[in-house]
């Protein structure tokens, strides 16, 4: 007799693939599911609350979320034979739950994972379970499920069971005797249904909360996977072979390991490394991870993986190559950008297979984007080791389909925070309140800087459970670096454009450091012509933000080729040239230039700048010197900045510093005692305070879930405004853009797409079009490859005005 279930589908035909079989892809989110567990491993804050049985409960979920695709309407949906089916296939297939799991407390659980694997529970959009069916009678279910055929449900109860059994799962053993009826089927989802709304659908604990969402995202996880026929990678590079390997490397250049990269290798636990710039911190850090790595892969049974976040989107691709280079092979380093992701995150949980009717929802797909879009939502989790911003990783606060797998994919993960005291208060208090998640979800926690305050160090260990241990960087007795030079006047007077000149003629490689890219770009017009008339076409160079990343990554590269550090004698010749730039030249870029004119900033930021120049001390003293700060208003916000971009007082603090030191030669050890004093005084209280105070806030209102499965789509703009302001893209690139989406394809970790955005500040929505079919905003304004954004024609009351700061 034939098996039924041979002509049930769980997806159409797709791409040149031939249709799906119901079976096939249950099998196939089975073993996505296991080999999440293998690679995220014990998960102690949701076992404890689930009696040790959450892997269990997101295996059974996983084998049963598509059960409900048996009802007929959803068949001929899938055949073509009608358009829409109507119904959530999801909540039928809480109906084999009771037959499939005896346990009522775990049966518990898996109805919460299957029912929220697509769609929020209870919401205010109209797209939630609750809205659809609460208060839905028996009869009216039964009639709105439509016909159900017993065979074939028969057929996929003996099945689920057979597969749960066979890799061991707590479940009832096949019963072939004792058929599941269609009748009892559709009795069996209501009722659970409505005890999932039930207990869902009121506040729970934190505990709990956390342990749903930990669920949800397990199983959505599975699900892309499966669907996009992908795979995670099952192997950490930076483990126990890690060390040998450097030490390796450094003992053919006749080096070796230095004091603090011995100690940070020997840390276990969380780690606080300070150490200046040019000492190799990088590699420190990364010896501490290596351990971390090892230890909590013995510990969990997982494999960890470890994060290294940034805070510009413009040094992370610079800091991907670094580490792709320390392994031998970029292809094993992630990058993790934000509006690309965000777009394949969202359209992978939507209609599944057109069963919604509004084709004017932005998570509307069909069959084919929506798998496609799966396949790229999977490579954001593939490699075991990422460089992002902390934006992505902060985004699993917003939880649900979407993102609830960006929690589970953190679990027992090494992170390493870089340069923490580049973000404003409020997102610092925000990352420091996911690092108190990221400790109780198994992860350990680094901060390097060159500089590190202590205020920031006490913050940081105070707000861990757990130790943290303080590396710092022995007296390395290098030479003197840096002779400090103060202006009265700003960047941009025309007395500092005479002297960059001078330096030039010099045959002097120049950094020029402005605070916003209006400035850049002016003094770029300004001075380029002088630079390439002296040095040549390619000696003048600029970076900014508001360049699409195809760009950047280009000028990055030239930039590195002209300017790159030298490790050993006869590497390269010094070239002279200019390199004008805005904060994003403070991370992650290992260049070394000759002298450097910055804008007055805060005293951290100055000393990332200064980091830039006479980088190994190789030569004699360099000049860094700062002008004078000028003042203006900002968009939104009461009170003064620097160039419309640091708050006044760490501004004027940091001036009034360097002011007395005029003319003296400087080191990090001063710098630091100095960054001391300042967060010592008033600012530094308020400061801290205010960093506490959005810690906290972020934490009771977003990290608690005590509405696990509710719909928070709504605090997606909110994300947006806090971290990476918006992207968007070029009105001449949109073709571009939707076919590289289409095609999802690129280097492992990289979505093609990225290529084609552009940075925006998150105020500047009003000046571009948003794209609702792509989720992009559109840029309808001038671009020059090598000069970025150069003017956007927004509306009439919104429009750019030159000069002002983008």
């Amino acid at each position: 007799m034939t098996d039924p279930l041979d002509r049930v589908l769980a997806k159409s035909a797709q791409r040149g693939r031939a249709p799906e079989r119901l079976t096939a892809h249950s099998s196939a989110t089975l073993r996505a599911a296991l080999q999440l567990q293998k690679r995220v491993g014990r998960l102690e804050a949701a076992e404890q609350v689930m009696n040790g049985q959450y892997w269990d409960a997101v295996a059974l979920a996983a084998v049963s979320h598509d059960a409900g695709k048996v009802a007929a309407g959803f068949q001929d949906m899938l055949a073509g034979r009608s358009r829409s089916w109507g119904e959530r296939h999801e909540v039928l297939s809480l109906g084999f739950l009771p037959a499939l799991v005896p346990d009522p407390e775990l049966r518990s659980w898996v109805a919460a994972g299957v029912a929220t694997h697509h769609r929020p529970l209870t919401g205010t959009t109209g797209r939630d379970l609750e809205l659809l069916y609460a208060g839905a009678l028996l009869e009216e279910l039964a009639d709105r499920f439509g016909p159900l055929d017993d065979r074939t449900i028969a057929a996929a109860d003996l099945w689920l069971r057979t597969a749960a059994t066979t890799v061991g799962l707590p479940c009832a053993a096949p019963r072939p005797h004792d058929a599941l009826t269609s009748e009892r089927l559709v009795a069996a989802a209501h009722q659970l249904l409505e005890q999932v709304l039930q207990r869902w659908g009121r506040r729970v604990s934190p505990e709990q909360g956390l342990s749903a969402v930990l669920l949800q995202g397990a199983v959505t996880l599975a699900d892309h996977l499966s669907s996009a026929h992908g795979s995670l990678d099952t192997h950490q590079p930076f483990d126990a072979t890690f060390r040998p390997k450097l030490e390796a490397g450094l003992a053919e250049q006749g080096r070796h390991l230095r004091a603090h990269q011995v100690d940070a290798a020997e840390v276990s636990g969380h780690l606080l490394l300070r150490a200046p710039t040019g000492s190799g911190k990088t590699e420190a850090v990364l010896l501490w991870a290596a351990r971390q790595a090892t230890e909590l892969a013995m510990k969990t049974g997982g494999i960890p993986r470890v994060f290294f976040t940034l805070p510009y989107l413009a040094s992370i691709n610079a800091m991907a190559d670094r580490l792709g280079d320390l392994l031998g092979d970029r292809h094993l380093i992630g990058i993790a950008h934000s509006r690309a992701a965000s777009y394949h995150l969202t359209t992978a949980i939507g209609s599944p297979d057109g069963t919604d009717d509004d084709t004017h929802d932005p998570c509307h797909a069909d069959a084919a984007a929506k798998a496609l879009a799966r396949a790229a939502a999977t490579r954001l989790t593939k490699e075991t080791t990422r460089v992002g911003t902390p934006y992505q990783l902060l985004r699993a606060a917003l939880a649900g389909p979407a993102h609830a797998g960006l929690l589970v994919d953190a679990a027992n993960s090494v992170f390493i925070l870089d340069e923490l005291h580049a973000y404003d208060p409020r997102r610092l208090g925000y990352i420091l309140a996911a690092a108190k998640l990221w400790e109780r979800l198994g992860g350990r926690i680094a901060v390097v800087s060159a500089t590190l305050p202590d205020v920031l160090a006490e913050l940081f260990s105070t707000n861990l459970a757990s130790p943290t241990r303080l590396v710092d960087a022995p007296d390395l007795a290098l030479p003197d670096r840096h002779r400090l030079a103060v202006r009265p006047h700003h960047l941009t007077d025309p007395q500092t454009v005479d002297e960059i000149r001078e330096s030039l003629d010099r045959g002097q490689s120049v950094l020029v450091v402005a605070n916003n890219v209006a400035h850049a770009r002016d003094l770029f017009a300004e001075l380029a012509p002088h630079a390439r008339e002296r040095h040549g076409d390619d000696a003048a160079l600029l970076l900014h933000s508001r360049f699409r990343r195809m760009d950047r990554n280009r000028i990055e590269k030239r930039i590195r080729e002209r300017f790159a550090t030298v490790d050993a004698p006869g590497q390269h010749a010094r070239r002279p040239g200019l390199l004008i730039a805005t904060q994003v030249v403070e991370v992650s870029l290992d260049i070394d230039l000759d002298v450097l004119f910055t804008a007055a900033a805060p005293l951290e930021a100055l000393l990332q700048r200064f980091g830039r120049i006479n980088r190994t001390a190789a030569r004699q003293p360099a000049d860094v010197i700062v002008h004078a700060p000028t003042w203006t208003t900002r968009r939104g916000q009461a009170g003064d900045f620097a160039d419309g971009i640091y708050p006044r007082q760490s501004v004027e603090d940091a001036w009034h510093r360097l002011v007395g030191h005029h003319g003296n030669l400087i080191d990090e050890t001063q710098a630091t005692a100095w960054l001391n004093a300042i967060y010592a005084g008033d600012w530094g209280q308020q400061w801290s305070a205010e960093v506490t105070d959005h810690r906290d806030s972020f934490e009771r209102a977003l990290l608690t879930f005590p509405a696990p499965f509710a719909d928070r789509t709504h605090l997606t703009e909110t994300f947006d405004e806090l971290f990476d302001g918006t992207e968007a893209i070029l009105d001449q690139d949109r073709d571009a853009y939707a076919q590289a989406l289409a095609d999802a394809g690129g280097a492992p970790g990289r979505l093609n797409a990225d290529q084609y955005l552009i940075p925006m500040p998150h105020w500047a929505g009003p000046l571009t079009t948003y794209e609702r079919t792509l989720n992009i905003r559109i840029i309808h304004g001038d671009y020059d490859p090598d000069l970025g954004l150069l003017a956007v024609r927004g509306r009439p009351q919104s429009a750019y005005r030159p000069g002002e700061i983008l």
